[in-house]
């Protein structure tokens, strides 16, 4: 349930939105469409299974080791190399080296979803120093959707976006087809990205009006723990992530109502389960830790 925003609300969105619009890129100067169906017929391994519901996955065109199965983001220092998958991908490539410089750049891949969602997280919580992770849409559709915090928003194609990885933030997608969004980490949070070539934004910042919550909506949803079981947990997690994009909510509230319906459910386990969760995609995660529905 998401319609075009109203002014008034598009305009206090995007003045409280920390993610920044850097650039509009001129993507259809690119023949881009055989590499993304590339892209969509390439395996992906599940490295973060644990945080996304539907059809997601991440796919590696360059990073330190040029192992296409090294997938999972740690900050490095060697010199950035192509996977196979890269080398298959030359005109995306040739997007990245034509726009940015490669000297900080860390990572480059490929994120999809379709008819899917990720629960919210804060990235980089198990490393010391942040990056800066720069995300464009190659893609996309306007079922196609970013939140952080109570704001969600939509990532037109081709437009940079720098993200702010460091509170809750999530993606949806009700899309049949993959949304596509090239993903690129770069060294250090603070140093500006440099982009060149650009052309120049003539759309507003499309901030999504949603209405709130009411208390009935929320316990309904909340009620609903009397029911989950251990087994149907994960799937039930769904459901409160996607509340998230309906109705003007803060993402971290997704946990809460989690939390509090893992508890209705009776069993210490799924309730201690649901909290553990929340402590890995919000709070505190450790370098390598996996979590384990």
């Amino acid at each position: 349930m998401t319609v075009g925003a109203s002014k008034n609300h598009a305009v206090r969105g995007v003045s409280l939105l920390k993610s920044q619009r850097l650039a509009v890129l001129p993507i259809d100067s690119y023949d881009l469409d055989s590499e993304l169906s590339v892209v969509d017929r390439h395996e992906y391994s599940g490295e973060y299974d644990a945080l996304t519901f539907g059809a997601w996955s991440c796919h590696v065109l360059a990073n330190g080791s040029g192992a296409e199965s090294d997938i999972a983001f740690r900050p490095h220092s060697d010199r950035l190399a192509l996977t196979e998958l890269g080398k298959q991908l030359p005109g995306i490539m040739s997007l990245v080296t034509g726009h940015f410089s490669l000297d900080r750049l860390q990572w480059v891949r490929i994120f999809s979803l379709r008819d899917g969602i990720m629960a919210p997280h804060v990235d980089f919580l198990e490393f010391a120093e942040p990056g800066t992770r720069v995300q464009v849409p190659l893609r996309t559709s306007e079922e196609s959707l970013h939140s952080e915090n109570d704001i969600v928003y939509h990532l037109r194609r081709g437009e940079v976006w720098k993200i702010h990885t460091t509170v809750p933030h999530s993606a949806r997608s009700t899309a049949s087809t993959a949304r596509l969004s090239l993903c690129l980490d770069f060294s250090d949070a603070e140093e500006p990205v440099a982009i060149r070539n650009e052309a120049p934004a003539t759309d507003s910042i499309r901030v999504i009006e949603r209405p709130e919550a009411t208390e009935a909506e929320i316990e309904e949803l909340v009620d609903s723990g009397r029911t989950m079981t251990r087994e149907s947990m994960r799937s039930d997690f769904r459901r409160f992530a996607a509340l998230h994009y309906e109705r003007h909510t803060p993402a971290s509230a997704v946990f809460d109502w989690y939390e509090e319906a893992a508890r209705r459910s009776g069993d210490a386990a799924v309730a201690a389960k649901a909290e553990a969760f929340r402590r890995y995609c919000i709070e505190k995660r450790a370098d390598g830790e996996a979590f384990h529905w």
